[in-house]
């Protein structure tokens, strides 16, 4: 999980680097068709191709649309923040999760576990600045954005995840994603610079090796025990944005932060002892 997170985060620098020069929806399609050729060679090394078209196609596409709008979003929520603060913000995904998972999956939510998402969405407002001065940025709102598209995708994977293969899964998301983004992002096509293919080349290499790891860490550790490990992504946020760009957080992201992280750390723990009661 701590070399997903890295990844991730090296991911993130490239996306970010790139929204700087190129259009945030085709910064999405270079993100998915970067990975694509990994993708597919990754299923022809796992002999994962049979059976590839008995998928459900409509939930896929939702998938693939969600993808989309969520790479959009969090590479022009990039432009505008620092690494910091997108991830700060981010990290409200898994309470939304836990919300959505109420009207969608019909699961049940108690009060302690309400508590704590409402918590975290205190936390994003203070991360969105409680003065005023910055008050609901448009950068922030994209992140917010982002991460709501995030958990619902995650809900989609739960119900896929009855039927489909894993593999299956990565391929159709990056597929769809890699013409749907294109398709949308050819009107204003940014022609690439050729000092830009390191970036691309390494957007590929760290978003690829970063799925497989974060799919490794779930299949072999229990969620709750892997899940707290992506608060990580912080500190490595911290880093490179005072590496590339001479930037730190202020106390308000800071604080926005922890409040988020430890209600996500509630939810996860709370979720592990919810599981071991009904499963002694």
């Amino acid at each position: 999980m701590l070399l997903a997170v890295f990844m991730f985060a090296m991911m993130d620098t490239a996306m970010k680097l790139l929204s700087a020069r190129y259009p945030a929806i085709q910064v999405a399609a270079l993100r998915s068709l970067s990975s694509l050729p990994l993708v597919a060679a990754y299923l022809g090394w796992r002999g994962a191709y049979t059976g590839i078209l008995r998928i459900r196609w409509g939930m896929h596409v939702l998938r693939a649309l969600l993808g989309i709008l969520m790479l959009a979003f969090f590479a022009y929520g990039l432009k505008k923040l620092s690494l910091a603060e997108a991830y700060s913000i981010f990290f409200i995904a898994p309470a939304l999760i836990t919300a959505l998972s109420v009207l969608f999956l019909k699961e049940r939510v108690d009060l302690a576990r309400w508590v704590a998402i409402g918590v975290g969405l205190c936390g994003v407002l203070v991360v969105l600045r409680p003065d005023g001065a910055g008050f609901l940025t448009i950068g922030g709102v994209a992140v917010l954005g982002s991460a709501l598209c995030y958990a619902v995708s995650a809900i989609t994977v739960r119900i896929l995840s009855r039927t489909d293969r894993s593999e299956h899964m990565v391929f159709w998301l990056m597929l769809m994603m890699a013409i749907g983004a294109s398709a949308m992002a050819a009107p204003d096509w940014v022609g690439m610079r050729t000092a830009d293919i390191p970036l691309l080349c390494g957007l590929a290499v760290t978003g690829f090796i970063g799925q497989l790891a974060i799919t490794e860490a779930f299949t072999k550790g229990e969620a709750s025990s892997v899940a707290p490990f992506e608060y990580s992504a912080l500190a490595w946020g911290v880093g490179l944005d005072w590496l590339l760009w001479k930037t730190l957080p202020d106390g308000y992201t800071l604080l926005g932060a922890a409040i988020i992280i430890g209600s996500g750390l509630y939810l996860i723990r709370h979720e592990k002892q919810h599981v071991e009661s009904e499963h002694p």
